[in-house]
């Protein structure tokens, strides 16, 4: 009797993709299996149907069809037209074949839900392309990056076999994951694996109610000190000696340059006093900022400035923009960390630089979550040594 219900059971084929720039109503069906004039006709003609192929592409699109190919339900997901909705809600676009062939599309505006994801991945040529593979958002390898900044040097440090765990949040339509905004991905805790060396982080806020990652054993992840001057990017050369490439002849680059394009911001490190806005010779647009106890740090080859001499800036606020000012051969960064006057180098200064402490109370309440986290990255590896087999 089981079988005899199964066969006589219709099966609907739901099929799902993601709206190209440059679609069409034609191409995106097609592109679903999905071969209905009418249905066409309908998305190119109908105000709300068209949202479909109108605005930014990356819409969630998933549709339902008959074994003619013909449209029966399309559901679209993607980022409210009102800005101050970006991270709570998403539009849904429904377009609906009724009983008697004809078309009915509506939209309406409904909350994003949170949902806790585990992942874990093994480094063959990159963060990004382990992340891929492993399906963590982009967001989430960023924030990796900034929690283990002080730890590893992902330009110069990461290896080959590297294994990393991560739990984190991500914002759902529908169940659908969302990638249209930075909340996208946030970032619970994660262990990362270098050279044999485990690293943890997980976050957390102190009593001030201000959040950071923390180490599994209590101590900020969080430095005086940030170890670069620019978000997760690729660094173009290290701290050490190189062929100018104007002068054409060796000297020290007592420095890291990190290649990115023009306009990407720049931030400073650490807490201090601009002590220089303007332009210096070879340098182009530089800004230097004075920290105290004879410590200072300079921004070189900018495309613009943001802060005046004498400011008091924050760590992490903006001073400038990537650019090619002064004796650059292309958009690039050139920072530098002065000790007394004498350059070091700045991921150095970065690892020595004092960890921010938590308080007895707050150390109390972090060791409980400690403990649940260590076996939500427990259950992160394993799912991911299970996938890898």
């Amino acid at each position: 009797s089981q079988l005899e219900a199964l066969a006589g059971h219709e099966l609907r084929l739901h099929r799902s993709e993601l709206t190209r720039a440059g679609d069409g109503a034609e191409s995106l069906l097609a592109r679903m299996g999905i071969v209905d004039a009418e249905a066409v006709a309908f998305v190119r003609r109908d105000p709300l149907a068209r949202k479909l192929i109108e605005g930014r592409a990356g819409k969630i699109v998933r549709a339902s069809a008959t074994r003619g190919g013909q449209l029966e339900e399309l559901t679209a997901r993607y980022a409210p037209a009102a800005s101050d909705l970006l991270a709570t809600h998403f539009e849904r676009l429904s377009i609906v074949r009724s009983d008697d062939g004809h078309f009915s599309a509506r939209v309406e505006t409904a909350p994003l839900a949170t949902t806790v994801r585990l992942g874990s991945g093994t480094i063959r040529s990159s963060l990004f392309g382990a992340t891929d593979e492993s399906g963590i958002p982009d967001a989430v390898a960023v924030q990796m990056a900034e929690a283990f900044s002080v730890d590893i040097d992902f330009h110069r440090e990461l290896r080959r076999g590297d294994t990393f765990s991560v739990v984190y949040e991500t914002l759902t339509a529908d169940g659908e994951p969302i990638t249209w905004n930075h909340a996208a991905g946030r970032m619970l805790a994660a262990e990362f694996v270098n050279k044999g060396e485990a690293h943890s982080a997980v976050w957390f806020k102190d009593d001030s109610g201000r959040g950071g990652f923390y180490g599994l054993d209590g101590k900020s992840k969080r430095r005086a000190f940030l170890a670069s001057p620019m978000e997760f990017s690729r660094v173009t050369s290290g701290f050490s000696m190189r062929m100018h490439p104007i002068l054409n002849q060796w000297r020290a680059h007592k420095g890291v340059d990190y290649g990115a394009p023009s306009g990407t911001p720049v931030r400073v490190v650490a807490q201090g006093t601009v002590k220089f806005a303007g332009r210096q010779n070879g340098y182009g647009n530089v800004v230097e900022v004075e920290h105290g106890n004879g410590k200072a740090t300079l921004y070189a080859h900018l495309s613009r400035i943001d802060v005046r001499v004498g400011q008091r800036i924050d760590q992490g606020e903006r001073v400038g923009a990537v650019g090619a000012t002064g004796w650059a051969t292309g958009p690039h960064l050139h920072f530098e960390f002065k000790v007394q006057g004498a350059q070091v180098d700045p991921l150095a200064m970065a690892k020595a630089s004092e960890a921010i402490e938590l308080s007895p109370a707050a150390r109390q309440r972090f060791a409980g979550i400690a403990q649940q986290i260590r076996g939500q990255l427990d259950a992160a590896a394993t799912v991911g040594a299970t996938l890898a087999e």
